[in-house]
Order: structure tokens, then sequence, then C-alpha cells
């Protein structure tokens, strides 16, 4: 069951990756260089940030029965 779910996940994360590369890959170099004029440390922060929220969601769904 845990491996299902982790390859669906797995699964989910490269279809929007995937979809953001083909629908907009100008966009996506523009991104890449929005981030290179962040500082390092508040990339590690937003990163942090991003992992908990995941960690949140991915409790809230077993939470809600997924």
């Amino acid at each position: 069951m845990i491996w299902a779910n982790a390859l669906l996940a797995l699964g989910l994360v490269l279809l929007l990756e995937g979809l953001v590369y083909v629908l907009a890959p100008s966009l996506v170099e523009q991104l890449l260089q929005a981030l290179r004029d962040i500082p390092v440390e508040a990339r590690r922060m937003v990163g942090a940030l991003a992992a908990v929220l995941g960690l949140l969601l991915v409790y809230g769904a077993k939470a809600l029965g997924a």
C-alpha cells in the first residue's frame, strides 16, 4: 500500500513538472534566473517551508482517509 502511494505521488510530481516544461519552457528559464538572484539562505528557507507544507498535506490527506 505504501509503495503504491509513493509511486502515485512520484507520478503526480513528474506529471506536473513535465507539463510545466511542455507548456511554458520560457517561463521556466525566467524562474530559474529569478531563483539565482535570491540568496542561498532564503532559498533554503523556502525549501524547508515547502517540505513542511508537503508533510502537513500528506498527513492531512492520510487523516481524511487517503
